[in-house]
């Protein structure tokens, strides 16, 4: 660490605090090495209450906890251009964005070039609108549109475009659920797939299973744990805070889905953590991925 002496003569020679601060936090870093082969990164949802307020001190201590990508779901109330300077300055790449549905629909043009400020080379949609808890066919016929026309059009912008799972999707539809059928839907080389193992095993699926049958089109995960003992409901999309729990600590298979994701050549994990203290969290599930063995 900085000594006093090294400190008072960087302000003497005009430095400032948030370059002091900035020192402070590489001195503090260390990188997430685990047994995986792909990067390890932050979705900065889970950060989403100091993001709007501490733009700078919260990508400060996401550097601290060893990350150096993040994907990124808004703009968090500043510019694009302020969030890309704070991303620059704290040292963190925006590998990917997750990018509203409706935006996707009615702004391709300009969330393309927002992704592509950030820093990132992958957009990704969270979340197909639908009424109420009811998830169908016709959901997933406009979806799948959707997302082929978008697949085509990131990949003319030299960007990579997935869909990310959400639980509402697992719903038994004949033979295959409304997940397998969106799958069958979209074209492989253009629309890929981000799978939410926390939401996925909340809808019913089984994460593990789930990513060995679909490996060809999974290119990231979604890393969160759910408590032991929440109930699990097909369908169900939304849980509530407290059923957030550190990796490894919860229901979901860790180890087998982690293993069945390095053979599938998954490459992009992401923790995401939606708890009342990601702070709290978030190391855990650091270490967790650092300690387990596949």
């Amino acid at each position: 660490m900085p000594s006093r002496r090294d400190m008072l003569r960087l302000l003497g020679a005009g430095v400032a605090a948030s370059s002091l601060a900035s020192w402070r936090i590489a001195e503090l870093h260390a990188e997430i090495k685990t047994a995986l082969k792909g990067t390890i990164g932050l979705q900065l949802w889970s950060l989403r209450k100091s993001l709007p307020g501490d733009l700078a001190g919260t990508l400060g201590k996401i550097k601290a906890m060893g990350f150096d990508v993040v994907e990124g779901a808004g703009l968090w109330k500043h510019t694009v251009g302020d969030l890309r300077a704070a991303l620059d300055t704290a040292g963190l790449k925006c590998q990917s964005a997750h990018i509203p549905y409706e935006r996707l629909e009615k702004d391709r043009a300009g969330a393309f070039a927002e992704a592509k400020a950030m820093g990132a080379s992958w957009v990704v949609c969270p979340w197909i609108p639908h009424e109420g808890e009811t998830f169908t066919h016709d959901n997933v016929k406009k979806a799948a549109d959707l997302f082929n026309a978008v697949g085509k059009d990131a990949a003319a912008a030299d960007l990579h475009f997935a869909y990310h799972c959400h639980g509402y999707e697992f719903f038994p539809a004949g033979k295959i659920d409304l997940f397998d059928e969106l799958v069958a839907s979209t074209d492989p080389k253009t629309v890929s797939l981000q799978i939410d193992v926390f939401h996925a095993l909340l809808g019913g699926a089984e994460p593990a299973a789930l990513i060995v049958r679909h490996q060809k089109r999974i290119t990231s995960l979604h890393l969160k744990d759910l408590k032991k003992g929440f109930p699990i409901k097909t369908g169900t999309a939304i849980a509530p805070a407290e059923a957030d729990v550190p990796l490894g600590t919860g229901q979901v298979n860790m180890p087998a889905v982690l293993r069945e994701a390095a053979k599938a050549g998954v490459m992009q994990y992401y923790i995401e953590d939606e708890s009342d203290d990601p702070l709290g969290h978030i190391p855990q599930s650091v270490k967790f991925l650092q300690d387990v063995k596949l």
